[in-house]
């Protein structure tokens, strides 16, 4: 298919896509569940990037209370966007441009912007096809030149600003192979008062994303405690994927042991086979194995860091929170930190500043 003069939407650009929708509810970790598969194809020779869409209408984060997101993660181009590039930079160690962060304010920025510039030609612009090929260009545009690159729609499906984003996946979907793109879908499996997995809610979720026109192939779910087998089966029947294609993410102690989990379920080999990339993949004996030694390194010691700031959040500092503790990794301690908040320093927290190794004041 030619570019379109229009749109400028060229859909030769790219190569393999995993795309990662969220059920049930948002915040249950589907970027790092994203950035972990991401870190194992990366181990296997790949190169691989990411991309993360956030519906709102904000044209970046830059201008966001940290309460709304959490930090404004600062990208080597300068651009300002949301914090979950940071996992993505941290967990497959490339560097990110204001590129790889779509929005609905740049997208609707740019096509009215086209639109007062004549460059439409007089013609209705609307949603389809000019907002979802906007999206689509900026998705295959940040791909370009890697194998490949995984994409992460925010927010929870049902969400009313994220249809334009999952209708052009749904257009994406059919200008592809079937080997060239992959639908990851992240769900809440919670538990009943009985201690029993209910898969109802991912049933209901994967129910409203087929309603779209979308069909994961991969269901992960999360859940405190590792998906029992009939749970999967159950999930598999409902939600029509093979068995084997349904995965468990369970609460871990650190995010940095979610690669190690998400390998020990499978869930990267069957992503290569999907993609029908598994030939191309490094041996198991000779994948990268620098993030196992790293984040199952023995530690002695530990170090308490008093961590002092205005919002009473953890995610406005995360940034600051990974690095400390990617130093105690390095230097072989644990890192404690303890989080003091400035108005309340004197009144409630002396003895915290007084007992620290070490004081951080971003």
């Amino acid at each position: 298919m030619p570019k379109d003069a229009d749109t400028g939407y060229d859909p030769d650009l790219g190569r393999k896509f995993i795309f990662v929708t969220g059920g049930v509810m948002s915040g249950l970790g589907k970027g790092i569940t994203a950035a972990s598969t991401g870190r194992l194809l990366s181990n296997a020779g790949f190169d691989v990037t990411a991309v993360k869409i956030d519906p709102y209408l904000n044209v970046d984060a830059g201008t966001m209370n940290p309460y709304q997101h959490g930090e404004v993660y600062v990208l080597k181009d300068g651009g300002e966007v949301d914090l979950d590039l940071g996992n993505y930079e941290r967990f497959l160690g490339v560097d990110m441009t204001s590129d790889h962060n779509v929005t609905t304010g740049k997208t609707y920025k740019h096509v009215i912007e086209k639109e007062r510039a004549g460059d439409y030609l007089g013609k209705t612009v609307q949603v389809i096809p000019h907002v979802t090929d906007d999206i689509k260009r900026r998705i295959r545009e940040a791909a370009e030149g890697t194998d490949v690159c995984l994409v992460e729609i925010g927010g929870t499906v049902g969400d009313i600003e994220g249809m334009p984003y999952l209708e052009a996946l749904r257009q994406f979907a059919h200008e592809e192979e079937d080997d060239d793109i992959l639908f990851a879908h992240v769900t809440l499996v919670p538990y009943s008062k009985n201690g029993e997995q209910k898969t109802k809610p991912t049933q209901h979720s994967v129910k409203e994303l087929r309603s779209i026109g979308l069909q994961p192939d991969v269901l992960v779910g999360r859940c405190s405690d590792k998906l029992d087998e009939e749970t999967k089966r159950k999930i598999a029947l409902f939600c029509d994927v093979p068995t084997e294609a349904v995965f468990s993410n369970p609460d871990v102690e650190d995010i940095y042991h979610v690669p190690l989990m998400v390998e020990e379920e499978g869930l990267d080999d069957y992503v290569m086979e999907y993609l029908d990339v598994a030939d191309e993949a490094l041996p198991h004996g000779e994948r990268d194995s620098r993030w196992r030694e790293l984040v199952t390194r023995e530690r002695s010691g530990a170090v308490d860091v008093a961590l002092v700031g205005k919002y009473d959040l953890e995610d406005a500092y995360m940034s600051v929170h990974e690095s400390l503790k990617h130093a105690g990794i390095e230097h072989g301690v644990e890192v404690n930190v303890l989080w003091v908040d400035a108005d309340e320093m004197h009144d409630e927290h002396a003895d915290r500043l007084r007992d620290a190794d070490g004081v951080v004041v971003p």
